[in-house]
């Protein structure tokens, strides 16, 4: 069963913000993106760890807000991702951090 999570994350600044990320993990995960939406795959064992499955991140721009959706296969999984996006997006969003992450 996949462990999941969703936030809509307050910025004028959306599509440069999914960029960014997308960027910055591309060097080493696999990712695709446009200016208006990206996935981002987290292996199972990325970083020495031990997952079930790998992980998928998808954030789609609005004009207002980042569209952030974790999908996990495992609890531990999304509580580590859920701080893995939100700690990259406010280093990428240093001018508006800390934006609020309202998990749901």
């Amino acid at each position: 069963m996949t462990n999941s999570a969703s936030a809509a994350v307050p910025t004028d600044q959306a599509s440069r913000y999914l960029q960014q990320l997308c960027k910055h993990w591309s060097h080493n995960l696999k990712v695709e993106f446009t200016p208006e939406h990206g996935t981002i795959v987290f292996p199972k064992d990325a970083r020495g760890a031990d997952f079930p499955a790998d992980a998928i991140v998808t954030f789609d721009a609005r004009p207002a807000a980042l569209d952030v959706r974790i999908d996990a296969s495992s609890a531990d999984q999304l509580d580590t991702l859920k701080g893995v996006v939100a700690s990259h997006l406010d280093r990428f969003a240093f001018r508006e951090a800390p934006l609020p992450f309202d998990w749901a």
